[in-house]
């Protein structure tokens, strides 16, 4: 029998009912600035996660703060001097491995009180870019959801240099979305200390206005992403616009807020017009167009074409040669690559039959000429359409 801290209070339950979505907490509100986790903060926020899964929707927790975490462990122990070179590479992934331990121990006992197992899931972007990787790491989460079980996903920061690599703490803006893309989620939530966009930094413009919904990534609204505000998060507004990207490509909703409000997890998913919400103009794609769409922050290089290519793709055929006028990037045969109108506007993602050398070699020839020019023929189209992704 729950007690009265197990009591939960999320709002109208119908609005969550069969509903799949991806949450994620910024470093800023997982850890204190200090050092070590914010234990009242996670909390409350655990509270409103398992108000959720009780009602019914699939929640995948996407939880930064490891190597914070570990710095909190390395204070209390009287072992800080070890991180006066904290900046380096190698004692941020040590960091993080010890934190690990002590973040997945914190969300086990707060999701215990409320009889919510979890499962720990260690994800590099890398994973989600090769298509054996994506469909490997969908199964196994979409087998815990069924088992009623909260994934809680974090960057495989001991091996992801990339992510680590000049700032302090790893970020999973980016990472969350390529997990919703690839969970046909309904919703990501990016919950950290802003309220949302705004047009300008408020802390420093007194002007500076939220901006309630985008429906589309304008290059005003990118303008208005910046970078992080401090040295404890990573990314900053920066990298939600490219999860946004994902997201929106993929027609999923994703919301941006302050997970400092109060039950904001059910007001988000009650349709309360708080933060910022991206809503996108396409409906759902299938499974292989979503992963395709994962390229608008992984793809390999691109592909330049002409004008008459651009409207062969947009009724639907396959990418050929002869309207290929220039290529960027080093990609190999299998990459997702971009497709670019000549002004440079992205048109579609796909994967490329031939690596960027070869590309090169068949630029504007007919296809039946490639045979003659190329040492391995994979077949006449630089990109197939059944893996093409229209933008």
């Amino acid at each position: 029998m729950m007690d009265s801290r197990t009591q939960i209070s999320v709002g109208d339950s119908e609005n969550h009912i069969g509903k799949r979505v991806v949450i994620k907490l910024g470093t800023n509100l997982v850890t204190l600035k200090s050092g070590g986790l914010d234990e009242s903060t996670l909390s409350d926020l655990v509270r409103q996660l398992a108000g959720l899964r009780h009602a019914g929707a699939d929640v995948i927790l996407v939880s930064s703060g490891a190597v914070g975490a570990g710095a909190g462990i390395l204070e209390r122990t009287g072992r800080s001097r070890v991180l006066a070179g904290r900046r380096s590479l190698r004692s941020r992934q040590a960091a993080a491995a010890m934190g690990q331990v002590e973040l997945m121990d914190l969300y086990r006992r707060l999701f215990g009180e409320y009889g919510i197992d979890i499962a720990q899931a260690l994800v590099s972007r890398n994973d989600l870019n090769s298509r054996f990787g994506y469909l490997n790491v969908r199964n196994t989460l979409e087998r815990l959801l069924r088992w009623g079980v909260v994934p809680i996903v974090n960057e495989n920061d001991v091996v992801g240099a990339k992510n680590l690599e000049g700032v302090l703490y790893g970020d999973n803006d980016r990472l969350s979305a390529m997990l919703a893309n690839a969970l046909d989620a309904d919703l990501l939530v990016l919950l950290g200390e802003t309220d949302g966009l705004y047009t300008a930094d408020p802390t420093c413009e007194e002007d500076a206005e939220l901006i309630p919904i985008v429906r589309k990534l304008t290059p005003q609204i990118l303008s208005y992403a910046r970078g992080p505000s401090d040295d404890r998060g990573s990314g900053g507004m920066r990298t939600k616009m490219e999860a946004a990207e994902v997201a929106m490509t993929s027609g999923i909703d994703m919301v941006i807020a302050n997970g400092y409000e109060q039950n904001v997890l059910a007001r988000i998913m009650s349709d309360e017009p708080i933060g910022t919400r991206f809503v996108p103009s396409e409906p759902p794609r299938t499974n292989l167009k979503r992963w395709l769409l994962t390229g608008s922050t992984e793809a390999r290089g691109s592909i330049i074409v002409d004008a008459g290519a651009v409207t062969a793709l947009e009724r639907g055929v396959s990418l050929l040669p002869v309207g290929v006028t220039e290529v960027a990037g080093d990609f190999e045969r299998g990459d997702i690559v971009s497709v670019n109108s000549p002004t440079g506007a992205k048109v579609a993602y796909g994967i490329v039959n031939y690596d960027a050398r070869d590309v090169n070699a068949v630029l504007g020839l007919k296809s039946e000429k490639m045979i003659d020019v190329l040492e391995n023929w994979y077949g006449q189209e630089v990109i197939h359409r059944n893996k093409l992704a229209l933008i």
